[in-house]
This record gives C-alpha cells, sequence and structure tokens, in this order.
C-alpha cells in the first residue's frame, strides 16, 4: 500500500542519531535527553523520564505505582524482560471481602492496594543495564518537584477528573461499599484543594523530599524504612491489609520474554502477569493475512475479531505464573493460533468469544528510549486508574495504585485474589527486532502504547501500520484508531454486542460495512479520544543508525533527539 502521497500526519517524524526519547510530557522527554547527552544509557534516560513524569504527570504515574520494562542490549542483541510490578500483601483473603459484602474486588479502597513495584524496578533496570546511579538520574525530577512547572494542557484536563477522589469527599461515589473517611494527604497533589489548571505552576514539595530519600539510600528507602511504615497505616486505615513486612519482602524480576513474528520482525512482549499475551495471540492469528491488500473494511473487521479472541483468553489465563501455571508456550505458539483463527467468520462479527482451551504443553505513562549505541528502553509505569486508589501517603506526595482491583473473587480462577500473588496487569511495553536477512537480530523499533486495556489493541495497530501499511512512525500514530471496549470496564468486549470505539477519521462507508456485519459502533471524538490511548514509537535504521521517532498527538509530549 503506498501511503506516501497520502498526508496524513500534523507533525513530522523526528530525525536524529546520537539518542533518543518520546513520551507524554515534554519536560521529562528533556530530561531523558539530558541523562543521553551526559552520556547515559538508555535504562539511566528511562529512569530518570519515568521520575520526571512522576512529577509533572502524577495523576497517571509514580512511586506508588508498578512499572514493566523490555531491554534490548545491542553488544548482545538480547532482550530481556523487567517485572516491576508488586504483589497482593500476605493477609490478602477472599473470604475478607465476601465477608463485607463484596462480591468483586473493590476499585478504590485499601484493599485495592498491592505493594507498589516501581522504585524496586528503577533500581534493578539501572542496577543491570544502567551506567549511572540512581541519585544521578533522579536529579532533575528532584529540582522540578521542588521548583515547579507549569502544568500542560491534556494532563492539566486529566487532573481535573481525580480532584474528589484525592480529597475522598463525602459526596464522591465510587461504587465501593465503603470510601473511607476524607483525606486530607490528598491535597498534597493539589492548589488550594482543587486541580492545577493549564499553564499554572505546580510544586510538589513533598514529593521532592521522598525522592531526595530515594537518591540517597536507593530503594531501602521505600520498602524498609519510615516511608514502609507511613504507606502500611494509611492503606490499613482505608481497610487495606498491606504491612511493612510485605513491603520489605517486594522483589522484581527478570523473565523470558514472548514473542510473535511478523513481516520479518519479532515482537517482544513481557509474559504474564501482564496482558502482552493478547497481542500476541492476536498478531498470530492475522500473520498469515495479506492485510494491505484487504479492502479497509475486510482489514478492521480481521484485526477486531483476532483481538476479541486475543482478550477472550488474556482473561482467562493471565495471572501471576509463578503461583499458578498456565501453558504459556501454547498460547503464544502459531499452531494454538491457527487453530483459534477457524472462529473467524469474514462476514459476521462474533457473538460471543469463548476462551480457548490449549493442550498442556484509564492511565499510564509510556516512555521509549534509544541510545547512540543502539541499546533501547520500552518502558511503562503507572498508577491505573488515574491517581489509583487516590489514597496518597500523608507528607510523601505519593499516590498509591489500585491494581489488586484487578483480581477476581472466584477462587477457582487462574487470577483470584491470594497472599502475595501479582494481579492480571494492562500495562505493557513492546520491542520489535529484524527476524532475518543481513541485519537479522538488530534492533527494529522501541515503541508503545498507553492505556488500560487498549494497550494490547495498540500494539496490534501500530504493528500493522507500520509494517503492513508501510507507515512512518508519526503516520502510524496519527491514524485514526478502534478499540474493543474493555473486558473491565462494563461494556463487554467479549460479549454478545460488545461496542468498538471508533476515532473520528474513518470513512463513513466502511463504518456503514462493520456495522452491517455485526459490529456495535461507538463513534469518539474530542477530548474523549483519550479512550485510544497515546503511543511512542522510534524506529532505527540498522545500517546508519538513524533514528526515527514518532509521539502521540493524543497527548501533551514530544520525541526528542540529538
Amino acid at each position: 500500500m503506498n501511503v506516501d502521497s497520502v498526508f496524513r500526519s500534523r507533525r513530522s517524524n523526528v530525525l536524529a542519531r546520537r539518542g533518543m526519547v518520546a513520551t507524554s510530557q515534554p519536560l521529562a522527554a528533556q530530561a531523558g535527553l539530558a541523562i543521553l547527552q551526559a552520556g547515559g544509557s538508555a535504562a539511566d534516560a528511562a529512569v530518570a523520564t519515568a521520575a520526571m513524569l512522576n512529577v509533572v504527570e502524577p495523576i497517571s504515574t509514580g512511586i506508588g505505582g508498578d512499572c514493566f520494562a523490555l531491554y534490548y542490549d545491542a553488544a548482545t542483541q538480547q532482550v530481556t524482560a523487567l517485572n516491576g510490578s508488586g504483589r497482593a500483601p500476605a493477609a490478602a483473603s477472599i473470604s475478607a471481602l465476601t465477608d463485607l459484602g463484596y462480591t468483586k474486588m473493590p476499585t478504590y479502597t485499601g484493599h485495592s492496594v498491592s505493594i507498589p513495584g516501581t522504585v524496586a524496578g528503577w533500581s534493578d533496570l539501572l542496577a543491570r543495564h544502567g551506567r549511572m546511579a540512581l541519585a544521578d538520574v533522579l536529579q532533575p525530577a528532584i529540582w522540578t518537584a521542588e521548583n515547579g512547572y507549569p502544568v500542560s494542557e491534556l494532563i492539566a484536563l486529566g487532573w481535573r477528573t481525580q480532584e474528589q477522589k484525592l480529597r475522598r469527599d463525602p459526596e464522591w461515589q465510587s461504587g465501593d461499599i465503603d470510601n473511607g473517611p476524607p483525606q486530607p494527604s490528598g491535597n498534597e497533589l493539589l492548589i488550594d484543594g482543587r486541580a492545577p489548571r493549564a499553564g499554572e505552576i505546580m510544586r510538589i514539595p513533598t514529593l521532592a523530599e521522598t525522592l531526595r530519600g530515594i537518591a540517597a539510600e536507593g530503594k531501602d528507602y521505600i520498602y524498609k524504612g519510615d516511608f514502609a511504615h507511613k504507606l502500611s497505616a494509611h492503606v490499613q486505615r482505608y481497610g487495606g491489609w498491606i504491612t511493612p513486612g510485605d513491603m520489605a519482602a517486594h522483589t522484581s524480576t527478570w523473565d523470558e520474554p514472548i514473542t510473535a513474528d511478523y513481516h520479518g520482525v519479532r515482537l517482544y512482549e513481557c509474559p504474564p502477569n501482564g496482558q502482552g499475551l493478547a497481542t500476541i495471540i492476536a498478531l498470530n492469528l492475522v500473520a498469515g493475512d495479506d492485510l494491505a491488500a484487504m479492502t479497509t473494511a475486510d482489514r478492521l473487521h480481521v484485526l477486531l475479531e483476532a483481538m476479541r479472541l486475543g482478550f477472550a483468553d488474556a482473561q482467562q489465563w493471565v495471572c501471576d505464573p509463578r503461583v499458578h501455571p498456565i501453558p504459556l508456550h501454547e498460547l503464544a505458539s502459531r499452531a494454538y493460533a491457527e487453530r483459534r483463527r477457524q472462529r473467524i467468520d469474514m462476514q459476521r462479527a462474533a457473538r460471543a468469544v469463548p476462551y480457548g482451551a490449549p493442550m498442556a504443553g484509564s492511565d499510564t505513562v509510556y516512555l521509549s528510549v534509544v541510545d547512540g549505541d543502539g541499546n533501547a528502553c520500552s518502558f511503562i509505569n503507572s498508577l491505573f486508574m488515574g491517581t489509583g486508589s487516590g489514597l496518597v501517603v500523608p507528607g510523601t506526595g505519593v499516590s498509591l495504585q489500585n491494581r489488586a482491583s484487578l483480581f477476581v473473587l472466584n477462587p477457582e480462577h487462574p487470577n483470584a485474589l491470594a497472599p502475595n500473588k501479582r494481579p492480571y496487569q494492562t500495562i505493557i511495553p513492546a520491542l520489535t527486532t529484524y527476524r532475518e536477512g543481513e541485519f537479522a537480530g538488530a534492533l527494529h523499533a522501541c515503541f508503545g502504547v498507553m492505556g488500560g486495556y487498549m494497550q494490547p489493541q495498540g500494539h496490534l495497530q501500530m504493528l500493522v501500520n507500520l509494517l503492513a501499511l508501510e507507515m512512518s512512525p508519526q503516520q502510524a500514530l496519527d491514524a485514526p484508531r478502534w478499540a474493543l471496549a474493555g473486558p473491565g470496564d462494563g461494556l463487554g468486549a467479549q460479549e454478545e454486542g460488545g461496542l468498538v470505539f471508533v476515532e473520528e477519521g474513518w470513512d463513513f462507508a466502511v463504518l456503514a460495512e462493520l456495522a452491517r456485519r455485526g459490529h456495535r459502533l461507538a463513534p469518539v471524538t474530542g477530548f474523549a479520544r483519550s479512550t485510544f490511548g497515546g503511543g511512542q514509537i522510534i524506529l532505527r535504521d540498522p545500517q546508519t543508525g538513524v533514528l526515527t521517532g514518532g509521539s502521540d498527538p493524543r497527548k501533551d509530549g514530544c520525541a526528542v533527539g540529538w
């Protein structure tokens, strides 16, 4: 498909050779670039960018959240996967929640908070792949939190939606049985009890102090000191179970990535407990199709049906495999996809999508970094739903995630709540290498699309745009998107009649044809485009070393290089 003759982008691609950072906020991208310019690796720049995002986009990410990373080592051409997600506390109990009247996991109480894995993840990534100390890469974030910054536009818009949650207003309705008492510490992330406005200077001195503590003492400041006691007491005040012992026991893990091959490249995803498996399954399902030769309606239909199947399997099987083993290699295999793809009817959207039975044997930040040596770090860091649980540890500026809300209360389910177990995680980075030819093993792209259940769908759409449709990174990000209504949002992506969100920009005749085939379409326009997440892509030319970066226009950010 020749897309060069069609102008799709409102931005140019960013081109550089010595290093590049792409993320959702310009000050964060520049913090990472400064680290690259000072001699840091992709890992050093990734942590500096992530820490700065904690300051300039604290409604989406931070110390109280979790992280995952894929790292490409140019010298060895190896890809490693870091799991920086936390586990349920040792006292976590399904029966304790059902006795309280819960029929599903609460969303915003202390029970929804699992151990935050971010700082251990930062530290462990640097220990294996960094050239700088944690204290060095945190300096831009510390300075900015202390001295302040003008809040960017889309972040200000999102911040406004979190005011009542942060304050724990009596009239705030979360849907949980008990929202808990008001929370004065939520004002640490507000100005005079309200969200900062676009362009207004925001300072978070308590967060600056926490970051200084981490710079001085490393990850032990979070997991083995006074902070751990403060966090535990605050979570317990809102019904949760976390103790200082749970905090001290936390560890990151290094895992073998899962992969799928497509159009001459190999896609790498982190294995479960992340939902990257959904992308792997969907990509395997469409790998045998000539998507570029199809009509737009046929192509979208195939992608939607493949994604439905991928989600059905992910919702059943993704869990903590160290607690509940799953048939991962079978699920990720092309042979399994060939059996599953028989369920795709080209003339009709699936009315029900059961998960397969293989034989035995709304808010996140994403950042992409490639350094001048060709090392790459695909990194994602999140609090989950906006400010997560909305619980802010008093005197620290740290909002806590609510990842444990993704557990289920059915004790027979692989993702059932259990002590010391990781929950299903939506956050997933992605990375591709060349699979064949002269440059086999070389880095192809470092990319990701943040946003809850949009993430595997975004990965699939970006790969198809880049490889099948031959788009540049910025074109791929600018193109209109679709999104199955997430399995966790009550709209039933896998159930009969599940909604498909469609962004403005698709041809009306294409949408009419999809509707004829039974897809229930829901148009999305304006600022509601955040439904489709925010992506960042950096491609590397293995012959010249030229980096080509794109940044999602649905976010405030940019790609920067030197």
